[in-house]
């Protein structure tokens, strides 16, 4: 198990080799160092893995400590890291996938200015993403958070010549800030009341000293909700995800499928004995998720760029992890976040080889007809979209998301349901109008399939990965998180399944019939009053940018343009004006005249009289 602190200081090594060497180095050794660090990191990871799956933990669980921090008045963290079966999953996701993202990006980013200092920022990405999942105390957690959010703005603002860029990081950056400090506030209130971080020690310690509904649980549980939902791009703190597509491709690939945004989920999923105490925020976590999931789905009906429409299907997809979450279905989130990992990296990766081959045309009405002339981008499309949609039985998005609407039915929260329902019918929709409109009809540009190993490997995999053989892949939370209410099925659970698999077909028949061919019903649809008005608002995601730029943006620049002078400045700078102005006055009265001094003294002995008969 030493090979744990192996996996977690690789992509470190990689960071600081490829940082430190000042864009010296050549293409093929940046390639060499980034790619490599991943995939020894993964490499070891397997082997960790293995063993852990071949010889568990008599306690379920295996604790490496690396190092003692600090203690300081009963704060006494340790680097250590925790690996049990949530972690054991993560750790799969991240360094699995993550150096599938590598390795494509070595082909993808080539040319690009600035491709050893790319790979160095996405090393330290990978690095905090798994010290974020294997910190065995929320203070190392928290560490990790931050690394992935700095990273986050570095990688979406890589192109920084580019102003538009550097908005869109600086957006994700103080988005999830907000987030951040909700969390922190979160951890402030935990070690308050229970004088530890150490989150298996406040799995036992919370029962005991709180019962159900506690105040200072209920709003301590709330703030670590906050931070989930900056996280993971849920509502309200949602608005960063879609600009965050200004960053390379793969960066787009690695936010979505193996780190940043999953963040979240697992926060919740590991502090779940906390949730499960205050039943009114856990509600609102699956509330929230739903919410999220119906609300982006709308918006990616009706986006023309490519990526923007896989980022909202990500901010959706999070949302069914969220109402999985909510209604207690805790083995079925994570199954979900894992079988997510798979086809949205390879939907992010083939919109890549798309983009790329198109020369970074990324609307999806400037393209079309390309199934010819990119098949393997076709394909990865068409599988990756198929699991993205939940077609039944042949893709791992079925088995996945068909559990979390069972155990949302079987819980008994109908409207989560009928919430996830809806969001399969959009997810259909949107994702087929997206393959038909790039890939079929008349070819609008002229495409140059890309090809080599760092090319085609990535995406064969992933496909393998998204087709019902992912789903073979099951996570082992036994014992780790709570059994949730909908494992016993029967009919009724056949009869769910053969419910959504008909919504999710019917979604493509849908496409198929507004976007195949010459689109009149939709030309005729998107043309009408109500279309345009429609279209017009999920176009603008709902307008939460406009409302937030009304309420928060517009305000604080008014206080700043009201602050220019800084009339506190001001006020402290009349200290110094009184006394400058008391010298001048004591000055002028020492003029040398006895006469002056004679009335002077008069007039004081005169001012000392009245004020004694005043006060008498």
């Amino acid at each position: 198990m030493n090979l744990l602190a192996l996996t977690l200081f690789l992509p470190l090594l990689g960071w600081l080799l490829l940082a430190f060497s000042r864009g010296r180095l050549s293409e093929n050794t940046s390639a060499l160092i980034g790619v490599g660090s991943i995939g020894l990191a993964a490499a070891s990871a397997a082997w960790v893995i293995a063993a852990f799956l071949g010889n568990p933990p008599a306690d379920g669980a295996y604790s490496l400590t690396l190092w003692q921090w600090m203690s300081v008045e009963g704060l006494a963290p340790s680097f250590t890291l925790y690996l049990d079966g949530l972690s054991v999953t993560m750790l799969g996701v991240v360094t699995g996938v993550g150096f599938l993202i590598h390795l494509f990006a070595s082909w993808y980013m080539r040319g690009e200015e600035g491709y050893s200092r790319f790979f160095a920022y996405t090393n330290l990405f990978i690095f905090s993403m798994l010290l974020l999942v294997l910190g065995d105390n929320l203070l190392v957690l928290f560490f990790g958070w931050e690394g992935v959010g700095l990273c986050s703005y570095l990688l979406i603002g890589f192109y920084y010549k580019h102003v538009p860029n550097g908005n869109a990081a600086l957006k994700a950056f103080i988005v999830t800030r907000v987030g951040d400090v909700f969390l922190m506030i979160g951890l402030f209130l935990l070690f308050l009341n229970l004088g530890t971080l150490n989150i298996q020690e406040l799995m036992v310690l919370a029962p005991q000293r709180y019962v159900a509904g506690d105040t200072w649980l209920w709003l301590a549980t709330l703030m670590l909700l906050g931070g989930a939902v900056g996280k993971s791009a849920q509502l309200p703190l949602q608005t960063w995800l879609a600009d965050a597509m200004a960053g390379p491709t793969p960066v787009s690939a690695l936010i979505h499928a193996a780190t940043m945004v999953t963040a979240g989920v697992y926060l919740i999923a590991r502090t779940h004995g906390l949730f499960l105490l205050t039943p009114e925020i856990l509600e609102l976590v699956g509330i929230v998720g739903g919410v999220t999931l119906v609300l982006a789905g709308f918006a990616a009906l009706v986006q023309t760029d490519i990526k923007r429409i896989l980022a909202y299907s990500t901010m959706s997809q999070i949302g069914y992890m969220f109402l999985a979450l909510g209604v207690g279905a805790w083995d079925a989130a994570i199954f979900h976040l894992m079988t997510h990992a798979f086809f949205k990296a390879l939907l992010f990766l083939a919109s890549g080889a798309v983009i790329h081959a198109c020369h970074h045309e990324q609307n999806i009405f400037r393209m079309g007809g390309l199934w010819k002339k990119l098949p393997l981008a076709y394909a990865s499309f068409v599988v990756g979209g198929a699991a993205l949609a939940a077609l039944p039985l042949l893709t791992a998005g079925f088995y996945s998301k068909d559990e979390i609407l069972w155990e949302a039915f079987a819980s008994g929260h109908n409207e989560l349901l009928y919430a996830g329902l809806l969001g399969a019918f959009l997810t259909s929709i949107y994702t087929f109008r997206l393959i038909f409109i790039a890939f079929h009809g008349e070819q609008k540009t002229e495409a140059h399939a890309g090809h080599g190993i760092a090319h085609n490997l990535p995406l064969l995999v992933l496909i393998v990965l998204s087709t019902f053989i992912g789903a073979w892949i099951t996570p082992p939370l036994a014992g780790v998180l709570p059994e949730s209410a909908g494992h016993a099925g029967g009919e009724a659970k056949h009869s769910l399944e053969l419910l959504s698999g008909l919504i999710a077909v019917s979604g493509i028949v849908v496409a198929a019939l507004l976007f195949l061919g010459q689109r009149r019903v939709a030309s005729a649809v998107a043309q009408s009053t109500p279309g345009r008005l429609l279209s017009a608002l999920w176009f603008a995601a709902w307008g939460f940018d406009w409302l937030y730029d009304k309420l928060f943006v517009r305000p604080y620049l008014a206080l700043c343009h009201l602050l220019r002078r800084d009339p506190i400045d001001r006020s402290i700078g009349l200290i110094p004006l009184l006394a400058r102005g008391g010298n001048a006055a004591l000055v002028h009265s020492e003029n040398g005249q006895v006469r002056w001094y004679a009335a002077s003294i008069a007039g004081g002995a005169v001012l000392v009289l009245a004020a004694i008969l005043f006060l008498s």
